[in-house]
C-alpha cells in the first residue's frame, strides 16, 4: 500500500484540502512548517497536488501523509531529499515502508491457505497487492539469476507487464522457480506448467462467461466466487495427482 493509500481519514470527511489547511493540519508535529516549504516540496516532485480551473492547489488526504513521511524522514532520520523521493517511489510501487531510515522492501507474500494447507478459495479471491518491480528488483527478491529468467521468459513462463515491471504474480513464480532449479528443474521442463494453467483459466471461463453476460453487481459476484472456488479446487485436484503418481513411482 502506498503512502497515498495510508492517508485515508487523516483530516476529515472533504475529499481535498487547501495548502493553508494542509499546514494546519502539519502544525501540531511540525511547528516549523511554512507554505513556502510545502511548495517547495511541489516543486522538488514530492507531492504533486490537483490543480483548480483558478490554479489553486487541492491536497488529497494522501498528499497530506506524503507531506508527513517527508517531514518525518527529514526531522528524525536526517535524510536528504534525494534518498526521500526514492523511498516514495518504492512505496508508490508497492514496497512496505519501513519503521525507521532503512530502505521500503519488497513485502512478503503469504498465501492464504486451507486446513490442508492448499491455497484457499479466498486467495484466489483477494486482490494482490499492487506491486511494480524492476528487473533487477526482482532478480533481487526471487533469488533467481538472470540466466534463468531469461530462459523463463524465453521459454514463456513468465513476462514482464507492458509497462516493462513485474507484478506480485511474476515475484511468487520466480520464487517458486529459484526454489525448484536448486533440484535441477530449468525453466524448459516448466512451459507444460505455463499451458496446463492457460488450459485451466480457458475451462473455467467457459463455465463463467454466462454468469458474465448479465451484467449485474450481483452476476459478478457469483462469477468472481465461482472462479476462486474452481481454482481451489484445481490445486487440490493437481496435488492430488501429483501425490498419487509419485508414490507409484516410489512404490514400483
Amino acid at each position: 500500500m502506498s503512502v497515498r493509500d495510508n492517508a485515508a481519514a487523516s483530516l476529515s470527511n472533504s475529499e481535498t484540502i487547501s495548502i493553508g489547511e494542509l499546514r494546519a493540519a502539519l502544525l501540531p508535529d511540525f511547528p516549523d512548517i511554512t507554505i513556502s516549504k510545502i511548495r517547495y516540496l511541489e516543486d522538488a516532485g514530492l507531492i504533486q497536488p490537483a490543480r483548480t480551473a483558478s490554479s489553486y492547489r487541492k491536497f488529497s488526504h494522501g498528499d497530506l501523509a506524503r507531506v508527513r513521511y517527508v517531514l518525518t524522514q527529514q526531522r528524525d532520520h536526517y535524510l536528504p531529499l534525494k534518498v526521500i523521493k526514492e523511498n516514495l517511489d518504492a512505496i508508490d510501487r508497492g514496497f512496505e515502508a519501513p519503521s525507521d531510515a532503512g530502505k521500503p522492501r519488497v513485502p512478503v507474500l503469504a498465501m492464504a491457505r486451507d486446513r490442508d494447507g492448499l491455497p484457499s478459495a479466498e486467495e484466489f479471491g483477494r486482490a494482490q497487492p499492487q506491486l511494480r518491480l524492476s528487473r533487477a528488483e526482482l532478480l533481487e527478491a526471487s533469488d533467481l539469476t538472470e540466466e534463468l529468467l531469461e530462459s523463463m521468459e524465453q521459454y514463456g513462463v513468465l513476462a514482464p507487464q507492458r509497462n516493462g515491471s513485474y507484478d506480485a504474480d511474476a515475484l511468487e513464480v520466480a520464487k517458486a522457480v529459484a526454489q525448484m532449479a536448486e533440484f535441477g528443474i530449468e525453466a524448459r521442463h516448466l512451459r507444460p506448467f505455463r499451458t496446463a494453467a492457460e488450459r485451466e483459466v480457458g475451462l473455467f471461463a467457459q463455465v463463467v462467461t454466462p454468469m458474465m453476460r448479465h451484467r449485474t453487481p450481483e452476476a459478478r459476484g457469483k462469477a468472481e466466487e465461482t472462479i476462486s472456488e474452481l481454482a481451489a479446487l484445481s490445486v487440490r485436484l493437481h496435488a492430488a495427482l501429483v501425490r498419487s503418481g509419485l508414490r507409484s513411482q516410489l512404490n514400483s
